[in-house]
């Protein structure tokens, strides 16, 4: 049976995958279309070709290799433009992009250079945007549809003893000070109404009273089994990872987990589902989207800790960069995980695939060609010089020959598909796991 789900996960998020990348490819199709440029080609994936019709004067298709899609727009380069200087192969390369891109066109009038920036700027802009679109989606999906599993205050577990988070050994032996909790009596199914006479609304809120009073006697009113119950708890000096306001662990100058001395009485919360409002999950979508940024900015650093552990003996990070491979194995896990239900596989799933979409919204954004950042960015800046043509009072530059960027796009994409073969090869010889 395990093996039947991590299957399904795997061959829904193939799906989902494979779903993201049409999209986003019609996010490039469609403003296109409006804008009369002739698409030729509307594909998904690289490689040969699966199956392929015609629809109209579009060819749709499939290929072989599930690592992206494309729109082949008609005339992306200047059919005629000034001689390139510079070496030999340089020049054979740029004039050759130039004549692969004379042949898709076959009405003047319907040429990508030819459009206004702003226009080439929504044609680029709209693949990133769907994808932006669909994350939105997904979470709020999640978030309000399925809801998210939210700690309540309702005790879940009470621990036996006292450990310091730092402990290499946490179970308890007899020598071992008992938890506050236990010797107290307090039992999992209690819910805590008030701590040191403060109302407890949230499980956060009752955390804190209790990690900023340590050898201070706190008076837990509790609700068991629908009848008030009162104890009295003294919250002992232990060891416990810093927590922020959000309740995530802080970190030291060294990147490591910070340890505080704080009261603790050996507790935890019962999880429950809840649905949150579309708010929150946009808010959640704003966070992903800035954490993405973060690792793309810091990926050189994130490659070699990739290589380190696909060719060493490092582990990989789990919050680092994954391939499809990669996501399939998390989804897999995800799917085929004891004790869980249908509603957290499912949702899990698509918040999988929900952060694949922010990766790809965030990642494209890039200003570095053949990603639609880079055409982006040749856009602006057409439309800058445009703008200082037009205070000098001269006539309007013809659109920058981006043919002569072909050998910087032919490097990149080079060291992209080295980045995916590398992640590809770390997914499968050192995969991350979730431990679930």
């Amino acid at each position: 049976m395990d093996v039947l789900l991590s299957v399904l996960g795997i061959l829904a998020i193939a799906v989902g995958i494979g779903i993201s990348i049409g999209l986003h490819e019609f996010g490039h199709f469609y403003p296109a279309r409006k804008f009369g440029i002739f698409v030729g080609q509307f594909m998904v994936g690289f490689g040969p070709t699966l199956w392929s019709r015609k629809f109209g004067e579009t060819e749709f298709g499939i290929k072989a290799i599930p690592l992206g899609g494309y729109v082949s727009l008609s005339g992306m380069y200047p059919t005629t433009a000034s001689t390139s200087r510079g070496f030999v192969w340089f020049r054979r390369l740029v004039q050759d992009a130039r004549d692969a891109s004379a042949e898709t066109v076959t009405d003047e009038s319907r040429v990508f250079f030819r459009l206004a920036t702003w226009k080439r700027i929504v044609i680029m802009l709209g693949g990133p945007v769907m994808n932006l679109i669909i994350a939105a989606i997904l979470y709020v999906l999640i978030f309000s549809g399925f809801g998210v599993m939210t700690a309540s205050t309702t005790i879940g577990y009470v621990a036996e003893c006292v450990k310091p988070v730092t402990a290499t050994d946490q179970t308890c032996s007899a020598s071992d000070t008992p938890s506050p909790a236990a010797a107290a009596g307090i039992t999992p199914g209690d819910v805590v109404v008030a701590i040191g006479g403060e109302s407890v609304s949230s499980w956060e809120a009752g955390t804190a009273i209790i990690r900023e009073s340590a050898n201070t006697p706190l008076v837990f009113d509790l609700e068991r089994a629908g009848k008030p119950l009162s104890v009295t708890v003294t919250p002992l000096p232990t060891e416990r990872y810093d927590i922020d306001d959000s309740g995530n662990v802080v970190l030291d100058a060294n990147g490591d987990p910070g340890i505080v001395t704080v009261g603790y009485v050996g507790v935890g919360p019962e999880s429950v589902r809840e649905q949150q409002s579309p708010i929150v999950a946009l808010g959640f979508l704003g966070g992903n989207i800035v954490d993405v940024g973060r690792i793309i900015i810091d990926l050189p650093n994130r490659m070699t800790q990739v290589w380190d552990a696909a060719f060493g003996t490092a582990e990989r990070d789990i919050n680092g960069p994954v391939s499809v491979v990669g996501v399939g194995r998390i989804a897999g896990e995800v799917a085929s995980v004891d004790g869980l239900d249908w509603a957290s596989r499912i949702s899990g799933l698509l918040g999988i695939l929900a952060s694949l979409n922010v990766a790809l919204f965030v990642f494209n954004l890039v200003p570095l060609l053949p990603l639609d950042g880079g055409h982006i960015a040749i856009a602006v800046i057409d439309s800058v010089r445009n703008r200082i043509a037009a205070l000098r009072g001269k006539p309007k530059p013809p659109p920058l020959d981006t043919a002569k960027l072909v050998p910087v796009t032919i490097v990149a994409t080079v060291i992209l598909i080295g980045m995916s073969a590398l992640l590809i090869y770390a997914d499968i010889v050192k995969p991350i796991t979730l431990g679930l």
